[in-house]
């Protein structure tokens, strides 16, 4: 594998030289700047055999570099060795950014063209490398090559899966309605129209659902929405005969998915049309140029419609989480014991946990690939275990396991961090940190419309009391059967301004992660509701979605608190009351135990 890396860099090389630039950037990203890509778009990995899911590969004629952030550092350093790629460490002092290390590298060089393909860049990512790279010496910034078309023969092609309804009893909203939300949100900014490019969006939108991208239930495609028309850029192999009805209901035009940029040109007559520079590609932006439409460069008013449950939404979610719950605790029951009789490693207890879910109603898909990391290998934020790594799991020591699943109904996603056997009191301390970070969040009170990075202290006090800290955010949005990452809230000490509302669902994750040697966190999703409205404003507060006992065996039960105990305690009887109904005699009793009142 690693000589096909360097031959890969070095065929990208000689396609550099023969069209005269100095250095290309191959970003992560697809045709719609998904976070998680179909195979066609898998360029970065392709090249440089690093398979995270955040990493930007930078290829000059004498050095290669690839940036990415700290779930990565472990993996990216493992898979990167001997192709001649260095890791660049984002966020850590004295890491360049890809701009001020192109501008040392060609410093001397007679070429100061540096590419990246627009198709797969959004406008802000290419607007931003423009003005940053002319600081840099005068380098350039070229957008109209995919090497890919000439390097990469055995290219897999963009996805052709069906698309299915999502019913309206589980989407809660219809589609109608929702283009007249967005419409009226795009008269109060006067706009005319909008390119969507986001596939959740538009899935969400259209309450549509499909599997195009691995764990993510969306499918690929543009929408235009127009005042009086909207139009689904769709391959048609995609649109089976029920999706075509629903659509032509709707009035809906369907048109060929490659047709979207032409019709950009020459056929949208909007005065003008927005496009968020963040989810648009740089290559729609330049399209507009042919038009005489204006461009509005704004954030889409989808997402934080999208963020906002409805109650359909909302009880899915609750009724997914039980079938989830009832998973979790048959595989909890199973673990240890499995354990002790011997023959387990992280990837068949992966296999075993995906095996349960399974059995559940309205299972589809995983949410993302499981992480189960144990011992020094739980120190890596987004491991993944392959037949390499696969650790074998003995009775003693800390198991890090990560894992969600798309119900038809919700999406869940869920970390338990469990005591195979003895710990050390190192990590006996080290996961009550964690946890009292994880309880002190799920407490919190506070404003409606505060931001994530203004809660974000919460979590991550405990920790901070002793000089400790994770790299991470504390928790994301997640879809009602949509993409398990999911904006445009956040909570994170980066500062994100997107406001906190009733009816989002975040997840709450502090961790803790000592490299060589073990890591830990816990992670619940979380329902934002109301709290109580006073003379100072209204004040929100968060609900557990998550069903699932949290392992009390290594905690440290002298460094909680008497209010946190209790929390404890109340959680812990919520996941008895609800969860007990669905199990039988023998799980019940192990579930009666694992939910016992701590004191």
């Amino acid at each position: 594998m690693k000589q096909q890396i360097l031959s890969r860099i070095a065929a990208l090389r000689e396609l550099m030289t023969r069209e005269h630039m100095a250095a290309f950037i191959i970003p992560d990203s697809d045709a719609h700047n998904s976070e998680y890509v179909a195979d066609h778009w898998k360029s970065r990995e392709w090249l440089s055999g690093f398979d995270g899911s955040a990493g930007t590969v930078v290829v000059t004629m004498e050095q290669a570099a690839l940036w990415t952030d700290s779930r990565y550092f472990i993996a990216a350093e493992e898979q990167l060795q001997g192709t001649g790629i260095a890791l660049m460490k984002q966020k850590v002092a004295g890491t360049p950014t890809i701009p001020e290390w192109l501008g040392r590298q060609l410093a001397e060089s007679s070429s100061k063209e540096v590419g990246i393909d627009g198709r797969v860049s959004s406008a802000a990512v290419v607007d931003e490398l423009v003005d940053e790279l002319r600081r840099q010496g005068g380098l350039t910034l070229r957008t109209n090559l995919d090497p890919m078309k000439n390097l990469w023969t055995d290219r897999p092609s963009i996805p052709q899966n069906t698309i299915t309804l999502q019913p309206l009893a589980l989407a809660g909203e219809a589609t109608a309605d929702k283009l007249e939300r967005i419409r009226w949100a795009l008269r109060e900014q006067h706009c005319d129209g909008m390119l969507m490019s986001a596939l959740d969006d538009i899935a969400w939108t259209l309450n549509l659902r499909g599997t195009d991208v691995h764990c993510n239930p969306v499918f690929v495609a543009y929408l235009v929405i127009e005042p009086e028309k909207t139009t689904l850029f769709v391959h048609p192999r995609k649109v089976t005969g029920a999706v075509a009805d629903y659509l032509k209901a709707q009035n809906i035009a369907v048109k060929p998915y490659e047709e979207v940029a032409d019709y950009l040109r020459r056929d949208y007559f909007g005065y003008n049309i927005l496009m968020d520079e963040n989810e648009t590609s740089s290559f729609f932006m330049g399209c507009m140029k042919e038009n005489r439409a204006t461009v509005v460069r704004r954030p889409s008013p989808v997402p934080s419609m999208k963020a906002v449950k409805n109650e359909a939404e909302i009880a899915g979610f609750r009724r997914a989480m039980e079938r989830d719950g009832v998973a979790m605790v048959k595989f909890l029951r199973w673990l240890k014991p499995a354990v002790e009789a011997g023959g387990q490693t992280e990837m068949t207890v992966g296999e075993k946990l995906l095996a349960l879910r399974k059995e559940q109603p309205l299972f589809k898909d995983i949410s993302f690939d499981t992480i189960a990391g144990y011992e020094a290998h739980g120190a890596i934020v987004h491991y993944e275990a392959t037949p390499a790594t696969d650790a074998a799991l003995e009775p003693h020591g800390l198991i890090l396991i990560d894992s969600g699943a798309q119900y038809q109904d919700g999406t869940t996603d869920i970390t338990r961090t469990v005591a195979l056997g003895p710990v050390t009191d190192e990590q006996r301390h080290v996961y009550t940190l964690v946890l009292k970070g994880h309880i002190q969040l799920e407490l919190a009170k506070f404003p409606d419309g505060a931001s994530g990075t203004q809660i974000d202290a919460f979590a991550r006090g405990p920790l901070w009391q002793e000089g400790l800290n994770y790299l991470h955010g504390t928790g994301h949005g997640v879809g009602a059967y949509l993409n398990v990452h999911e904006g445009p809230h956040q909570i994170r000490m980066e500062y994100k301004p997107a406001p906190l509302r009733a009816g989002m669902t975040v997840t709450d994750e502090p961790g803790l992660y000592l490299a060589g040697r073990f890591g830990v966190r816990i992670e619940n999703t979380l329902l934002i509701k109301p709290y109580k409205e006073t003379a100072f404003g209204r004040f929100l507060q968060m609900e557990s979605l998550t069903l699932c006992p949290i392992d009390t065996a290594p905690i440290d039960r002298s460094l909680l608190t008497s209010e946190e105990i209790t929390w404890l305690n109340d959680y812990h009887q919520s996941v008895f009351d609800r969860l007990s109904p669905l199990l039988d005699e023998p799980e019940r009793a192990w579930l009666a135990e694992a939910t016992r009142p701590i004191g």
